[in-house]
């Protein structure tokens, strides 16, 4: 056989790329579905009370309709059984604004739209609690999240003269991934296949299953190809599980679609974050304390809280430290993860903080962080398994030109614009989880094919591209010839696509039954060999025509010994016009280390994709809300502002070399939620040494410029 190229580490294309750009790839709703209805949701117009009555007659009446459900005659569901932000039709409670009350059922989706038009409700209405600003005086501990402390920091502030102590702000955002949710529920019997995006296969599968009060067994979800999800998908929503009400009740397939407006009150949300930072330093610029203190909401009967402190408890070493949450329930629905959930929000207020006590102890911003790199992780003392933040902005500060920045603001002109640099930090933690996967080899002649099992999940970051170089190299066989099946909860259990768990999660699995499979092969031949045959040799030389194995793999016993992340510095540099107060990011550069890069054109992607979003968040994005009711005004991508083509200057991604293998075998760590960790606080850093003006609540708008 002939030597085969190494491709681990090599910029190969997305092996899906070709299915995906010439629509062949089967989405949440693409699946071939015989005799399909089509459900629509009926959301309600109050953000707080009870359902008084509803008549549904005339809708009933409407050519077509198949069922209208609501509290009424739903199925009685499991409420405790995984699904998020309720709204199952099990109650006449409404507890925010465009929550789902209704459901209409139809041959067709234009019939069923127009009878959810005439389905009419009749409300008991209660003073909805939406007012954030009237509220948060009145915020409460967490329930979940504890104060950390370390030292006394409230102390060392008090007694400290070089200090700073200020809020900031971030809005909600919603994720609106550009294949919103939809789910197509087929049952036979009491089998249900749901087809739905799922960024945790396996979650789903189990989640679907507890609120049907059915067995995992019975529930399939395929998930093949997911149109993006951003955290949104990680957790399932009720739109899953009345898709298989719905379908149950017209005893035939049906399709679900979420619309873009239903997005925004459907499948939770960033939530709103208040964040006082304070800190105080030395003359020399060492760290002396750090308190940071969040308060924030949640649904009105469910806590969750983002955890903005998680950068502050271990970015840099100070002798004193507090982290804090205080929540306000509100006539919101439940908030969620969001790419890079606390440690995107919550580097925007640290890494914002640092630069301000820079700024005023005259130290450079790269210096003052240098000075408090901690040896080992502050927030419980264990040692890196590799700490990248130093060199990350010591090479990223040499590509990016950094020692042309002026230190004082408003000093750097270009016609009608002052021009402007900033840099922040981010971090990520690196986690492998639990998976399981299986290997078929098939051999026709001296040719070697291999499938990959697992139920993993590929949202379009490149996990069916990583799998098969991972799967190539480990067993001899060009990528041509791998066969990666993912996304069926048929498939061996996986973790999720979510958290930065993923990739190493998956690639770490199946180099692991692809070895496993090598050795059982050896064993299989009797032969003893000077030099390691691959499996794909093996196959050719034992004249095998097939063979399997299953392996199920978790993270080194020693993992816990260490704290492993991700980390990264940001740079901006932005242009602000002096007269309209419009900010552009003419040049972005991302230093990341991130252990082993498997592929670096997918990562890349990533890379950017979270550095975009970070610009969106520092300039653009916000989810305005109509605090008299509770309706949320950006509702679409039309009033729902991301940043464009256009708006995005030179962009430039840089990976530290890192072998580490203490969290992981392969040395593998997660990119998909550091690329905008630090980003829009990079921005702002940049906004202030161009204009000289802070600005501390997100979006950075012109009227906060001008």
């Amino acid at each position: 056989m002939e030597d085969v190229k190494k491709m681990v580490g090599s910029p190969l294309s997305r092996i899906d790329g070709i299915l995906k750009v010439t629509g062949k790839a089967d989405y949440s709703l693409d699946h071939p579905i015989d005799n399909v209805a089509y459900a629509v949701l009926v959301k309600s117009t109050i953000a707080a009370g009870k359902i008084r009555e509803v008549n549904s007659a005339q809708a009933e009446k409407t050519p077509g309709v198949l069922a209208v459900i609501s509290h009424q005659n739903s199925p009685k569901l499991n409420e405790k059984g995984g699904i998020r932000g309720g709204a199952l039709l099990q109650s006449p409670e409404i507890k925010f604004f465009g929550q789902t009350i209704g459901m209409v059922v139809a041959e067709t989706f234009e019939q069923a739209i127009y009878a959810a038009s005439l389905v009419e409700f009749q409300y008991q209405e209660a003073s909805p609690q939406v007012n954030f600003e009237s509220l948060a005086s009145k915020a409460m501990p967490s329930k979940d999240r504890e104060d950390e402390k370390r030292g006394d920091a409230r102390a060392a502030l008090n007694q400290a003269s070089l200090k700073i102590e200020e809020v900031y702000s971030t809005p909600i955002e919603h994720h609106h991934p550009m294949e919103p949710h939809a789910a197509i529920a087929e049952w036979e019997g009491d089998r249900l296949t749901l087809y739905s995006s799922a960024q945790i296969v396996n979650g789903a599968q189990n989640s679907a299953a507890k609120t049907l009060n059915i067995k995992p067994e019975n529930v399939r979800i395929v998930t093949p190809y997911i149109g993006g999800g951003f955290g949104s998908k990680g957790g399932q929503w009720a739109n899953l599980v009345l898709t298989a009400v719905a379908a149950k009740v017209a005893m035939r397939p049906v399709k679900l679609a979420l619309t873009r407006h239903q997005m925004v009150n459907s499948v939770g949300l960033r939530q709103r974050n208040q964040q006082k930072i304070s800190l105080a330093a030395t003359a020399d610029g060492k760290l002396m304390a750090l308190a940071h203190e969040t308060t924030t909401h949640s649904a009105i009967d469910e806590e969750f809280v983002e955890p903005c402190g998680d950068c502050s408890k271990l970015m840099y070493d100070t002798p004193n430290s507090l982290i804090s949450y205080r929540v306000v329930p509100m006539n919101v629905i439940l908030p969620t993860y969001t790419r890079g959930p606390g440690k995107s929000t919550g580097s925007f207020a640290l890494e914002s903080g640092m630069d301000e006590l820079a700024h005023k102890l005259n130290i450079d911003p790269i210096e003052f962080r240098l000075r408090n790199e901690p040896a080992r992780d502050p927030s419980n003392g264990k040692p890196w398994s590799t700490r990248a933040t130093a060199q990350c902005l010591k090479e990223g500060a040499k590509a990016f030109g950094w020692e042309k920045r002026k230190a004082q603001p408003r000093q750097n002109e270009q016609g009608d614009y002052w021009v402007g640099h900033g840099v922040a930090c981010g971090t990520y933690p690196a986690h492998q989880r639990p998976s399981s996967a299986n290997v078929l080899l098939k051999r026709e002649g001296s040719v070697v094919q291999a499938t990959v099992e697992l139920a993993a999940a590929d949202l379009g970051t490149g996990t069916y591209t990583i799998l098969a170089q991972t799967a190539a190299d480990a067993l001899g066989i060009p990528v041509d010839k791998i066969v990666v099946k993912i996304g069926d909860s048929d498939l061996p259990p996986a973790a999720g696509s979510v958290g930065s768990v993923g990739a190493m999660s998956y690639a770490n699995v199946v180099n692991d039954v692809c070895q496993k499979a090598t050795e059982e092969l050896i064993a299989k031949s009797g032969k003893q060999f000077f030099a390691r045959p691959t499996a794909a040799q093996l196959m050719v030389s034992e004249k095998i025509e097939n063979f399997q194995s299953s392996v199920q793999s978790e993270a080194p016993a020693s993992a816990e010994e260490y704290s492993s992340h991700s980390f990264n510095a940001n740079f901006a540099e932005v242009w602000v016009h002096k007269f309209t107060g419009m900010v552009r990011v003419n040049r972005f550069l991302a230093v990341t280390g991130a252990g082993r890069i498997l592929n670096p054109k997918t990562a890349r992607s990533q890379i950017i994709g979270g550095n975009v979003w970070g610009i969106g968040m520092a300039l653009t994005e916000e989810s305005a809300m109509d605090p008299r009711w509770g309706n949320f005004v950006s509702r679409s991508l039309a009033d729902y502002h991301i940043p464009a083509n256009l708006d995005i200057g030179e962009m430039e991604v840089i990976f530290i070399r890192e072998d580490d293998t203490a969290s992981n075998k392969l040395g593998v760590k997660g990119i998909g939620e550091v690329g905008i960790v630090g980003v829009a606080a990079a921005v702002a850093n940049a906004v202030f040494n161009a204009t000289g003006k802070r600005v501390r609540e997100l979006p950075i708008t012109p009227d906060k410029l001008i």
